[in-house]
């Protein structure tokens, strides 16, 4: 039988490892899903000691299956010769369904699966992917100027609170 754990007010406990920040400036995030990871033993130690990096990162579909290309897990300071590849591809657990419905957006021209963040959930290392499209020079612009407009906003709102 296994053990269950009690959750508090029924919250999944989520532990972010790193985000892909880069991400959200040049590209326009379409769709999200959350995906598991196959990872050895060094890499999940290395995960929560050191973190990782997802800035070159991205997701391809090959032969039905998903891999995470690029992103770099720092080798386990504690590990031996078993130690891990920092930058090898890593397998991505879907259902057949959701690869099907991902590589169908995936495969149209300009659009490409982006690892958005990296993530304990339960334990378990996760991958939140989107479908994303690729931002011009102009509407990272435009995007830039409606952020710094809705800080002034906030900031304002904030000040008009305090009086």
């Amino acid at each position: 039988m296994a053990r269950q754990r009690e959750r508090k007010g029924g919250e999944d406990d989520v532990k972010d490892v790193c985000r892909n920040r880069r991400a959200f400036h040049d590209y326009e995030v379409l769709e999200r899903l959350e995906c598991g990871i196959v990872l050895t033993g060094t890499e999940v130690k290395s995960l929560r000691t050191q973190g990782a990096s997802l800035d070159e990162a991205y997701a391809k579909v090959d032969d039905g299956e998903v891999w995470l290309v690029g992103c770099d897990v720092p080798e386990y300071a504690m590990g031996n010769l078993l130690n891990h590849k920092p930058r090898r591809a890593r397998k991505l657990l879907l259902h057949r369904r959701e690869i099907a419905k991902f590589a169908g957006g995936a495969t149209q021209r300009g659009f490409t699966l982006i690892p958005l963040r990296l993530y304990f959930k339960n334990g378990k290392a996760k991958v939140e992917i989107a479908v994303c499209k690729g931002k011009q020079q102009h509407d990272k612009r435009e995007s830039l100027k409606k952020n710094d407009a809705q800080r002034e906003i906030k900031r304002e709102m904030a000040r008009r609170r305090k009086r």
